[in-house]
């Protein structure tokens, strides 16, 4: 039987990739982030992370059992890896053609390395100018490297232990994330390699939230409709920082994040706005995959001599909706059908 499919959390997912790349935007124009509009927008990677505990759980922990490893691990690889080479691809491009570059040129063997490290989520944090990302062709796949992490710990442990012992790894992560938001002042870590043990500790957290979502039957069966979890969420992303931000962070990854999934989960789209939601969780993966080699260039831009700050507002406009069409076509054009050919060719599938 098809498995039900909640689209209000696909326009929740919809909802944090658009926040990403705003976000993404808008460091580079406010580098502090009790300067920026949207300086919670990194908290965005943790709703995913969550959201990924509770999808995988209701995806495959009836189906586990009797698939084998080497099928689910082809599964999330055709699933996750075509976007993880064309975001490669795309941020190898604007390194060697960004007009406003400022970069040092490589050596041919130094680009192939990048490449290579890139494709492969292999952390290679070389490039002083791109504030040594772990993944230096496209700084938001430190999270993918994470999301590979947590396929493979669940396929191999998750699906098989017991509640109580994922309360019990819930609760420590819970602990270790308070810490680390606590040391840092927030919960930005895990894209350098300054703080990349953050991003585990985020993942672990959350994943494992999302996953007890599932198996607890923690949805909250609600008639608030897609409008809000959205407004929650946005609210999360938006809310100004205070002296004690690490504490407000750690409190919306830890209960109000958990909370939106339950909501999202419980309630129903109205059909005039379901193609919305179905669009909007269709492009949230490719648009996180590929709008940074665009910020690239955007942050070259900004440090030229040509910048003019009159065009901002225009720019990161624009330029958002710009990277969601650019994504939708990348989608259509490329991802799906990559993805179709893969899975017929080493799944059988037709």
């Amino acid at each position: 039987m098809q498995k039900q499919h909640f689209l209000a959390l696909d326009g929740l997912r919809g909802v944090a990739a658009i926040a990403i790349v705003i976000f993404h935007f808008m460091e580079w124009i406010f580098p502090q982030f009790e300067d920026n509009v949207i300086g919670h927008g990194f908290l965005a990677v943790d709703f995913f992370f969550c959201l990924s505990g509770f999808v995988m759980g209701y995806a495959y922990d009836d189906r586990l059992e009797s698939m084998s490893l080497g099928k689910f691990f082809s599964l999330r690889l055709i699933r996750l890896q075509p976007l993880v080479v064309i975001g490669s691809i795309l941020g190898l491009v604007g390194l060697l053609w960004s007009p406003y570059s400022v970069a040092d040129a490589k050596s041919i063997p130094q680009y192939i390395q990048l490449f290579i490290c890139s494709v492969l989520l292999i952390p290679l944090p070389v490039l002083e100018e791109k504030a040594f990302n772990l993944f230096s062709l496209n700084a938001p796949a430190w999270s993918l490297f994470w999301e590979y992490v947590a396929n493979i710990f669940y396929a191999l442990v998750l699906v098989r232990i017991s509640a109580k012992h994922l309360y019990l790894l819930a609760g420590v992560a819970a602990i270790a994330l308070v810490y680390a938001s606590y040391s840092y002042g927030n919960l930005a870590g895990g894209w350098s390699i300054d703080n990349w043990e953050v991003g585990g500790i985020r993942l672990a957290y959350s994943f494992c939230a999302g996953l007890l979502i599932y198996r607890r039957n923690w949805i909250i069966t609600n008639r608030f409709g897609y409008l809000t979890p959205a407004i929650l969420l946005s609210i999360a992303l938006l809310m100004p920082f205070t002296v004690a931000n690490w504490l407000i962070e750690s409190c919306i990854v830890l209960f109000l994040f958990p909370i939106i999934v339950a909501l999202g989960a419980g309630t129903r789209m109205p059909k005039g706005v379901q193609p919305l939601g179905a669009f909007l969780g269709a492009i949230s993966y490719p648009l996180y995959m590929t709008h940074y080699a665009a910020i690239w260039i955007f942050g070259d831009y900004l440090q030229s001599d040509v910048f003019d700050s009159t065009l901002l507002p225009y720019i990161v406009i624009g330029g958002s909706i710009c990277l969601i069409l650019f994504a939708y076509v990348i989608m259509k054009l490329v991802d799906i059908p990559i993805r179709k050919y893969l899975t017929k060719r080493y799944l059988r599938i037709t």
